[in-house]
């Protein structure tokens, strides 16, 4: 479903301020896997993500997304085959719209646009289906402005929104980082059930080790650029965080230096 092969990145090359982001990753998703993806600050993980979404282009390598090449692909023409959920809960709905109207504009796009103006009384009963799963009540509020949502209800809504039309490969960008702790393992346990109930292939980056460990099945580690734990199957079943900090300083050769991480 997701094909990574020796990808490159680097920003800023021949300047003082050279890093390379990306060193020679690769990596495949089979259809439905569920991949957990955790490593500190520098490590690639956001930088993984978005050449995968198209926001920066590879120096070399190849992303292929069932089956299609999309390595030279803009993000927009990406667009059709993935779905994001962004770290900012602000991201991805529209403030000032309804929110039957953000999940119009997420079940018509790429549809043929017609004159119809309009959400019909047939649409509303479908939506307010849609909106039980996430099991905050909002399947009474569809003419709520999103922009009065709390961070973690509009989170839910947009992991709905971005999941509605079953895409190929789910992009999950640290979507719980900016919720309390509560907020936030409702928000995991929502998007657990939605990834199961439709079979969806999925790569979560998070700094959480716990949740790393606790959704998915698989996980990687990323240091410096590079993949250095992949751990799936009945291993990443019987982990722990003792063991993954094990894991880590046996394939990068030092100890993990992030708080966030170990405290999260």
């Amino acid at each position: 479903m997701l094909e990574i092969i020796n990808l490159h990145k680097t920003f800023n090359p021949g300047t003082v301020n050279e890093k390379t982001a990306l060193d020679g990753v690769s990596l495949t998703l089979r259809d439905g896997d569920f991949v957990s993806v955790i490593g500190g600050n520098g490590a690639g993980k956001s930088t993984l993500l978005n050449a995968v979404a198209g926001t920066w282009l590879v120096d070399s390598g190849t992303i292929a997304i069932d089956g299609v090449n999309v390595t030279r692909l803009p993000e927009h023409k990406r667009a059709r085959f993935i779905g994001r959920v962004f770290q900012d809960p602000m991201m991805g709905t529209a403030a000032t719209m309804q929110i039957e109207e953000n999940l119009a504009l997420a079940l018509r796009r790429g549809k043929r646009r017609t004159l119809r103006v309009g959400i019909t009384a047939a649409e509303r009963d479908q939506y307010r289906e849609l909106l039980k799963i996430l099991d905050l009540g909002l399947e009474e509020r569809l003419t709520t402005k999103v922009g009065l949502l709390s961070g973690g209800q509009r989170q839910a809504l947009t992991l709905l929104m971005a999941t509605l039309q079953k895409p190929k490969l789910l992009l999950l960008d640290e979507h719980t980082a900016a919720l309390d702790p509560k907020t936030a393992a409702k928000v995991l346990e929502t998007t657990e059930r939605i990834i199961q109930r439709d079979h969806l292939t999925t790569l979560m980056i998070t700094h959480n080790m716990r949740d790393a460990i606790a959704h998915g099945n698989r996980l990687i580690m990323m240091y410096d650029g590079r993949i250095v734990v992949d751990v799936s199957g009945e291993e990443k079943r019987r982990l722990t965080v003792e063991d993954l900090l094990a894991l880590f300083e046996k394939a990068s050769g030092q100890a993990l230096a992030s708080d966030r991480m170990l405290l999260g």
